[in-house]
C-alpha cells in the first residue's frame, strides 16, 4: 500500500475513533436536559454514562476477536453500525430505559471501532510509520475532549436529540468509504467463538459496574456492606477467577490470556488500568476549581481547557517520537510529568497560574501515557492474527480504571467532607498511582530489544 492510500486509510479510521470518543464528553451538558426530559434523579442520570463505558468494555474484547476471525473491514463496518443503531434508538427515546438501551448499543459498538482501528494500522502501516499513526489516531481524545462540549452545547439549543442525530450521516460516510477505501481480509477457516468466555467476561464486567455504581462516596465504608454493594464485587471476584480459568484451555480464546506471558504486555496492560485511573481524575476538575479558586461553575469548566489542548497538541508529537526513540524512554517521560502535575494540583491549586501550569504538565503526561506508546507495545508484542485482541486489552484494562476510578476519587473527596483537603488528597492519590505507573516503565524493554521484536513481527508479518 503506498502512503497517500495509508494516509486516506488513517483518515477514515481518525473519523470513526472522532464519532466514538466524542459521544461520551458530547452528553455532559445535556444531562441536566435529559434528566428534566424524563424525570429522573442524579443516581439514574450517572447511568447514560456508566451503561456507556459497561458496554464499551463487553463489546472491546468480542468486537476485536471476532475483526481477528473475519476481518478487520467486515467488523469495523459492523461496529460503526451498531454505533449508528444505537444513536437511532437514543433519539427514538420515549422513555429513560429506552435511551439506557440506546448508551448500551452505541458503548458496544463504539468498544469495537478503538482495537480494530489500531489493529488496521498495525496490518497497513510499516513499523517505521506505526507510531505517528498511533499518535494521530491518540489525539482524537484531546480534540473530543475540547469539541464534545462545544458542540454539545451548541446542539442543546435546538433538542437534546441533536446530539445523537448528528452520529448517523457521519456514520453513513464512514461505512460508505470504507468498502471504497480499507483494504478487505480474508476470513479464517476453523475457528470457533469463544461463547463461554464471552458469558463469563459480560458477567464479570456487568457485576462490576452494579456494585461500583452503587456505592455511596459520602459513606464509602458504610456503602460496601450494603446488599447493593458487596454481593456484586463478589461476583465479579469469582467471575474473573472462572474466565482466567476458562481462557487458559479455550481453543481460540476471545480473552487472549496467553498474551501476557510476555512480561511487556503485562506492564503495558497494568499501566492502562493507571491510565483511566488517571483519566477519570480530569472529571473532577472543575469541581476542585469551584473549591480552591472559588470561581463559578461556568468558569470553572474552562480551566480544563489548557489540559485539554496539551493533551490534543502531546499526543501526535509523541507518536513521531516513538519512531526514533521507542516506548521506554517515552514512558517513563510521561509518567513523571503525569505524577508531577498531579502532585502541583495537590499542593499549590489555590493559585491560579499554578492550576494552569500543572493542568498543562497533566496534560502533557496524559498525552503520552493514553495515547500512542501502550497501543505500540502491543502491536509489536502481538502475532498478526492477535492484533485487534492485543489491542482490546488495553482498552478494557483502561475502562476498568475509569470505571473504578471515579468511585474511589469521590471516596477520597467525600471522606474528608468535600472541602479543598479532599481534593488535594485524592489528587495525591492519583499522583502516588503515576508514580506506580514509573516504575513499571522501568521495565519495559529498550529500544535495540523492541527492534528485534519488531523485525521478527515483520517476518511473520510477511509470512
Amino acid at each position: 500500500m503506498d502512503s497517500a492510500h495509508r494516509n486516506r486509510v488513517l483518515i477514515l479510521l481518525f473519523m470513526g475513533v472522532f464519532m466514538g470518543s466524542l459521544d461520551i464528553g458530547i452528553v455532559g451538558p445535556a444531562l441536566p436536559a435529559i434528566q428534566s426530559f424524563f424525570g429522573v434523579d442524579e443516581r439514574l442520570i450517572s447511568w447514560i454514562f456508566s451503561i456507556y463505558i459497561l458496554f464499551f468494555m463487553i463489546g472491546t474484547p468480542i468486537m476485536a476477536k471476532l475483526s481477528d476471525i473475519y476481518g478487520r473491514r467486515t467488523i469495523y463496518v459492523l461496529d460503526v453500525a451498531i454505533f449508528a443503531l444505537g444513536s437511532l434508538i437514543t433519539i427514538l427515546s420515549s422513555s429513560f430505559w429506552m435511551i439506557l438501551l440506546g448508551r448500551a448499543v452505541q458503548g458496544f459498538g463504539a468498544g469495537g471501532i478503538f482495537p480494530v482501528a489500531s489493529a488496521f494500522i498495525g496490518d497497513t502501516f510499516p513499523p517505521d510509520k506505526r507510531g505517528g499513526a498511533l499518535g494521530i489516531i491518540g489525539s482524537v481524545w484531546g480534540l473530543s475532549g475540547i469539541l464534545g462540549p462545544i458542540i454539545g452545547a451548541l446542539l442543546l439549543n435546538y433538542a437534546w436529540e441533536w446530539l445523537f442525530i448528528i452520529n448517523l450521516p457521519i456514520a453513513a460516510l464512514v461505512i460508505a468509504l470504507s468498502y471504497l477505501i480499507l483494504p478487505a481480509t480474508k476470513k479464517l477457516e476453523k475457528i470457533s467463538f469463544d461463547w463461554a468466555g464471552t458469558i463469563l467476561l459480560a458477567l464479570l464486567v456487568t457485576s462490576l459496574a452494579l456494585g461500583v455504581n452503587q456505592i455511596d462516596t459520602s459513606n464509602f465504608l458504610a456503602s460496601l456492606s450494603s446488599l447493593m454493594v458487596w454481593p456484586f464485587l463478589i461476583l465479579a471476584l469469582i467471575f474473573l477467577l472462572l474466565l482466567v480459568r476458562t481462557e487458559r484451555t479455550a481453543p481460540d480464546p476471545v480473552v487472549q490470556i496467553g498474551l501476557y506471558h510476555s512480561r511487556e504486555v503485562k506492564v503495558a496492560t497494568s499501566i492502562a488500568i493507571g491510565t483511566g485511573l488517571s483519566q477519570t481524575a480530569i472529571v473532577f476538575m472543575p469541581s476542585l476549581a469551584v473549591a480552591a479558586l472559588s470561581l463559578s461553575t461556568s468558569q470553572a469548566s474552562l480551566m480544563v481547557i489548557p489540559l485539554v489542548l496539551a493533551l490534543g497538541i502531546s499526543a501526535p508529537v509523541i507518536g513521531r517520537l516513538l519512531d526514533r526513540y521507542g516506548t521506554r524512554i517515552i514512558m517513563i517521560g510521561g509518567t513523571l510529568l503525569l505524577a508531577g502535575g498531579l502532585f502541583l494540583l495537590s499542593t499549590l491549586a489555590s493559585s491560579f497560574y499554578l492550576f494552569i501550569l500543572s493542568g498543562i504538565i497533566i496534560g502533557l503526561g496524559l498525552g503520552t501515557v493514553i495515547g500512542s506508546p501502550l497501543r505500540y507495545i502491543m502491536l509489536t508484542e502481538t502475532p498478526p492474527p492477535q492484533r485487534a485482541s492485543g489491542q482490546a486489552l488495553i482498552n478494557f484494562n483502561s475502562s476498568a480504571g475509569q470505571l473504578v476510578g471515579g468511585t474511589l476519587i469521590g471516596a477520597v473527596i467525600a471522606s474528608q467532607g468535600g472541602g479543598l483537603a479532599g481534593y488535594s488528597s485524592a489528587y495525591l492519590l492519583i499522583a502516588g498511582i503515576a508514580i506506580i505507573m514509573f516504575l513499571l516503565t522501568l521495565n519495559l524493554k529498550r529500544r535495540k530489544e523492541q527492534l528485534a521484536t519488531m523485525f521478527k513481527s515483520n517476518q511473520e508479518d510477511r509470512e
